[in-house]
């Protein structure tokens, strides 16, 4: 007799299990004689096989009682047949001595206890070249055997089946469903009080406050302000944070009337570089000031690249030198030439392998989420500066979270630990 489950919440699967066992069991195939030469062995008094919770379809998930003791080297096998009384196929195999229920709190339920094994079936072999993939919304039976060596095979009296099918809503992903509505609301709070306290504060950024300073620098003493870009291109978000910088920086050169000049090694960086400075040209109210061939492609090779920005700013000696973006081995070779230069450095950048060349050699450094947060900062745009507000008390949230988590689990309390179980 064959029994079809399918459930969705650990709470239906406890149900559904309680009752395939108390329904009887159809005979496959048993072989009494071998049983009683494995020592300590109990055959499995139960199958089940249920529609995996929590999935896309093609896959059932077959669960039978774990066997007290095992000669070493047993395995279990999951047959796969179509039909009631077969053929039969081999949809998997697992040792004696895992894959139990309490490995997957999520889709059994936090209460699954060690004592019952399973195996998700997605396919099954029809041969030894070629396999099945689990179809939806068609029965498929199954059956368990015990393999204790490579001479002796035991069929257990016993099989179920059950449907594939997808499932609408993954239920182990409920507590990020929930977080990730929580943590928008926050969002969405602080942009309604940006917009309310345009002077809505966040944390002062020393490398940000003086780049007005080193741009005022540059007026004064009639002298050009190199951006220099990293080396990553525009799929990499410290290039995109750097080119929100750059924004910020265009209109305020554009208003001191001081020259800027970007430096580029990649093509789309450089072409996204021009927009940019020509917008802040325009949004400064002085697009007269903007001169293309001052947004420069230097060279698509790393240290070709550190030796052309190098030259020109030996040349030249800028005032002030921006170094925005991902940097490599190049890092310390820029911030010593505009050292010696005698130019006031801002350097920023997430990368925190060359962060101790900046830091050492620049005067002022910003580090990895200050990069992202500097648009918000020098812009102030409400969008932004509630966004950045928003983060900032989600990060407190986690890490109060985080502490009282550590505490209560100390002490034998694990309730966060499953809510934030599977995020």
């Amino acid at each position: 007799m064959s029994v079809a489950l399918r459930h969705k919440t650990p709470l239906m699967l406890a149900i559904g299990l309680s009752m395939f066992w108390a329904a009887p069991k159809a005979q496959i195939e048993a072989d009494t004689s071998v049983v009683s030469r494995l020592a300590g062995f109990a055959v499995p008094a139960d199958l089940a096989a249920m529609d995996t919770p929590n999935d896309a379809g093609a896959s059932i998930t077959v669960i039978w009682s774990k066997a007290p003791t095992a000669p070493a080297k047993t395995n279990y096998e999951v047959l796969v047949a179509t039909e009631p009384h077969g053929p039969w196929f081999l949809g998997g195999k697992l040792a004696v001595t895992g894959h139990v229920l309490s490995d997957e709190p999520a889709a059994f339920g936090w209460n699954a206890d060690s004592l019952r094994h399973f195996l998700n079936v997605s396919e099954y072999d029809v041969n030894s070249d070629s396999s099945v993939a689990i179809e939806d919304d068609r029965t498929y039976h199954f059956g368990l055997r015990v393999v204790a060596d490579t001479d002796t095979v035991v069929f257990t009296a016993l099989s179920a089946s059950a449907e594939a099918e997808a499932n609408w809503f993954n239920w182990a992903k409920l507590n990020s469903l929930i977080l990730g509505l929580a943590f928008t609301a926050i969002t969405l709070i602080m942009i309604g009080a940006a917009r309310k306290d345009p002077n809505l504060y966040i944390r002062r950024v020393a490398g940000l406050d003086a780049l007005d300073d080193a741009l005022g620098r540059a007026t004064e003493m009639g002298k050009a302000t190199f951006f220099v870009h990293g080396l990553d291109g525009m799929s990499s978000i410290s290039t995109i944070a750097s080119m929100n910088i750059l924004s910020q920086v265009s209109k305020r050169v554009a208003q001191f009337g001081t020259t800027l000049k970007v430096m580029n090694r990649d093509p789309i960086v450089h072409a996204v570089s021009r927009e940019t400075v020509h917008e802040g040209c325009i949004e400064a109210g002085r697009p007269d000031v903007y001169k293309e061939d001052d947004v420069i492609f230097v060279a698509p090779d790393q240290f070709a690249y550190a030796a052309g920005v190098d030259g020109m700013i030996v040349r030249e000696k800028p005032a002030a030198v921006l170094l925005m973006g991902y940097f490599y081995a190049e890092s310390l070779v820029f911030a010593e030439t505009g050292a010696h230069a005698g130019a006031i450095q801002i350097a920023g950048t997430d990368s925190f392998t060359q962060l101790p060349f900046f830091i050492t050699i620049c005067d002022y450094t910003i580090m990895g989420e200050e990069l992202y947060a500097a648009s918000a900062y020098l812009s102030r745009e409400p969008k932004l500066m509630g966004s950045i507000k928003g983060q900032d008390l989600g990060k407190v949230i986690l890490l109060a979270v985080l502490v009282s988590g550590t505490v209560l689990a100390t002490f034998g309390f694990d309730m966060l630990t499953r809510v934030f179980t599977n995020l």
